[in-house]
């Protein structure tokens, strides 16, 4: 598995870089950028893979999400891939929460998305065989964190894949997509109308089905615009509740939606996996 750098830049000891590559999943070129700090030779580092939300790339958190210091601090090579499929010739939707920069991390079966929305299996099998194959990371240890769309991302496919993550977190995730209208467009758009589809896809439906975390970390803000209609953490805090699985799940008094949010708590989180993939 082939990969081009697009660019790499020295940042608190280690090597911030940026790369791209032709993905069989998606069909496409896709981008992630990767940080790894400054280790000893032959060392092999835990990963913690970031997936970001709505109309993002790989460089919101790349270049706002302020986690190189921590993760310098604590020896966490830092993975943050793209939101979805791009190019000329993949199909697209005018709204912003479809379509490009919205692959809701699901491996789409209706058309015309079907060809390349395949963010899923793209999360889960390609794109961590690439980095394993060129990157000194240790599988064994792997954490999941993510934002919004990216943290149902994140909760969704932890769920999904019990034992693989050692630690999983979210900032302001999508908890319920089933409950939500970003959910039910996303949904009905890239699985098609069946509901019982889209169970594997719904963090909330995953614990109730049975899928269970050691531990879960999310941070949530009391300002922010889409907690009432998309995001209900409530949901999320009575099944975890119901099931009797372990979370902490945060309400950060006065904090919105944006990127000021996540890198105020970044570092804590970087810390919280720290401790698990160390453990």
């Amino acid at each position: 598995m082939t990969f081009e750098t697009v660019s790499t830049n020295k940042a608190h000891g280690g090597v911030q870089g940026v790369y791209k590559h032709t993905s069989a999943a998606t069909g496409t070129e896709m981008t992630f950028s990767v940080f790894v700090p400054d280790h000893e030779p032959d060392e092999k580092l835990p990963v913690l893979w970031y997936l970001s939300g709505l109309t993002c790339t790989h460089a919101n958190v790349t270049e706002k999400g302020e986690y190189r210091a921590a993760c310098a601090e604590h020896g966490i090579i830092f993975v943050a891939p793209d939101t979805s499929p791009r190019g000329d010739d993949v199909p697209d939707d005018e709204a912003y929460d479809f379509g490009k920069g919205a692959g809701f991390y699901v491996d789409a079966t209706e058309e015309p998305w079907a060809k390349h929305f395949n963010m899923r299996s793209y999360i889960e099998s390609e794109l961590p065989e690439l980095v394993a194959a060129n990157f000194p990371v240790d599988m064994a240890r792997q954490g999941i964190t993510g934002h919004s769309m990216g943290g149902h991302g994140a909760l969704t496919i932890s769920l999904r894949n019990e034992g693989r993550f050692k630690s999983t977190s979210a900032f302001a995730p999508i908890v319920s997509p089933l409950n939500c209208p970003w959910g039910e467009k996303a949904l009905t758009g890239y699985v098609g109308a069946d509901q019982a589809a889209w169970r594997e896809y719904d963090a909330c439906a995953l614990i109730a089905d049975g899928a269970r975390l050691p531990d879960l970390l999310v941070d949530q803000g009391t300002s922010d615009n889409f907690l009432a209609e998309q995001l209900k953490t409530t949901l999320l805090e009575q099944a975890v509740d119901d099931a009797g699985m372990k979370a902490t799940i945060r309400l950060q008094e006065g904090y919105d939606h944006s990127y000021y949010f996540i890198s105020t708590f970044m570092a804590e989180h970087v810390a919280w996996h720290a401790e698990r993939l160390k453990a």
